[in-house]
């Protein structure tokens, strides 16, 4: 309920609105109820977006060449197939976090790139990710190919660690028998200490490995960042391949915190990132871009397409990005989509803004008029990741839609609206008969969700027309509404 719609409207007796909607909960009792309908008016329900993230944990970062074997390790000690694992070289690509356990000790652990040297592009800028993760981590786990050797590469990565100043230990990886340790012995030449023979893919020495990075991982992180009580909240930033996610997400943190590159599909795993805006820290998810058709995608951008929904399921709110200086596209109406059935708040953000002429301006705002009637209640806003040209005007736009997905409507009053709305525009006849509401309550927010108890079906026309009008009354910008009704009949005698 907004302090707007207090203020214009005649005063509201709120005593006697809850006395109403008493009543009105008293006669449901002659209709027929299941157990699931008595919970729900009961008020037995939770909020399934509550839970609680541990940061400011030490943090190990796994560096290596490419194709060592990192995330593939790095999925054997969080316990799971978190990070994009493929038999090809340079699948990942940024720096990304995971929650892990060992002994009893939490720490985050942060899977990087391969490391090379001399190299240009997108590979440079995948190394360099890789050194940032050395620089903001409090022990490292340098991995290493045994099958392989020690390679040029890995002295230069040595070279790289030494100055660092960071514990490091070393892992020899793919040693997966008893016969191949012989191999990981010629790994004593690097000067990193003992070469712990592990093969990531079968587990093989893995927990003496994680007993050697506890001794030498610190109890209190020196470089992690402690959330305040309670926690940021969580945003996801979702979109198409190449509308500018983590251009936008690097404007945000002021750095160049994740890969960017005019090749589509650069980002695959999602990367989080603690940002503050306006004195508020924020946690921002840069995703993979969503595909045309998930089921048509292959190995990491499969994969990636996966992480991504899980990214979104974990946020409060999606940003989506749109590319303003190219038509909308049926991939950027099924993103929105994927947003509001995953019941998130919305905001949606018309970038590269510094691209686009008058002429295409009005097409835009015909394009979404057109394709975006459904979702009119998300707040929009142009911006230029790239220049960041009304950057600053985010702040605003997210705290109105989580203000929204976390709204609830007293009972009295969601009651005493449906009996002046039902008063003023009745449900037309439908087969000689009118559906009468019976009671409504709001059953959970995070998103909004109201349940209609009727005696008779809503037709889709008529529900939307309960939902535009909630909006009108009591705001909800930003915020998907979900309504269900449950037809009841009365008892019998």
């Amino acid at each position: 309920m907004t302090e707007e719609y207090l203020e214009n409207t005649e005063p509201f007796d709120e005593a006697q609105a809850e006395l109403r909607a008493r009543a009105m909960r008293d006669s449901l009792d002659q209709f027929e109820l299941d157990d699931e309908d008595l919970a729900l008016l009961n008020g037995d329900f939770e909020n399934s977006d509550s839970q609680e993230s541990e940061f400011g944990l030490p943090v190990l970062a796994v560096i290596g060449r490419p194709n060592v074997g990192k995330s593939t390790l790095v999925n054997r000690i969080i316990g799971r197939r978190e990070a994009v694992v493929q038999d090809t070289p340079g699948v990942t690509r940024d720096r990304v976090s995971y929650p892990a356990d060992w002994a009893g000790r939490h720490f985050t652990l942060v899977d990087t790139g391969g490391w090379e040297i001399d190299v240009k592009g997108i590979d440079r800028s995948v190394a360099e990710q890789a050194e940032i993760a050395v620089d903001l981590a409090d022990a490292v786990l340098f991995v290493v190919d045994a099958t392989v050797g020690m390679t040029d590469t890995d002295e230069r990565i040595v070279s790289m660690l030494r100055k660092s100043g960071k514990p490091v230990v070393l892992a020899a990886n793919k040693v997966d028998s008893a016969m191949q340790e012989a191999e990981a012995a010629y790994l004593w030449s690097l000067g990193m200490g003992e070469p712990y023979a592990i093969s990531a893919l079968h587990g093989r020495g893995t927990g003496d490995l994680l007993d050697a990075v506890m001794a030498v991982l610190p109890e209190v992180s020196s470089v992690a960042t402690v959330l305040p009580s309670g926690g940021p909240r969580r945003v996801a930033l979702i979109g198409r391949p190449n509308v500018g996610k983590s251009s936008l997400l690097n404007a945000l943190a002021g750095s160049e915190r994740v890969v960017v590159n005019e090749l589509a599909g650069t980002t695959r795993d999602p990367v989080d990132e603690l940002i503050e805006l306006d004195g508020q820290q924020w946690w921002f998810v840069d995703t993979a871009g969503i595909r045309r058709k998930m089921h048509r995608t292959t190995g990491a951008d499969y994969y990636a397409s996966i992480r991504t929904q899980a990214a979104l399921e974990k946020a409060e709110l999606a940003l989506i990005l749109f590319d303003a200086s190219e038509p909308l596209t049926e991939q950027d109406v099924r993103v929105v989509q994927q947003a509001v059935d995953a019941g998130r708040a919305v905001v949606i953000i018309n970038n590269k803004w510094d691209l686009v002429d008058e002429e295409r301006q009005a097409q835009l705002r015909s394009e979404l008029e057109r394709e975006l009637v459904q979702v009119s209640w998300a707040p929009r806003i142009n911006v230029s990741a790239k220049t960041t040209w009304h950057i600053n005007r985010l702040t605003r736009a997210m705290e109105t839609a989580l203000d929204s997905w976390e709204t609830r409507i007293p009972t009295g009053r969601l009651n005493a609206f449906l009996g002046e709305l039902v008063a003023a525009h009745p449900h037309p006849l439908r087969g000689g008969k009118q559906p009468r509401i019976l009671f409504a309550t709001q059953v959970s927010n995070m998103p909004p969700r109201f349940v209609i108890f009727t005696t008779g079906f809503l037709d889709p026309g008529y529900r939307r027309f309960i939902e535009r009008r909630l909006r009108e009354d009591f705001g909800f910008e930003g915020s998907p509404i979900q309504i269900s009704v449950r037809v009841r009949e009365r008892r019998r005698r």
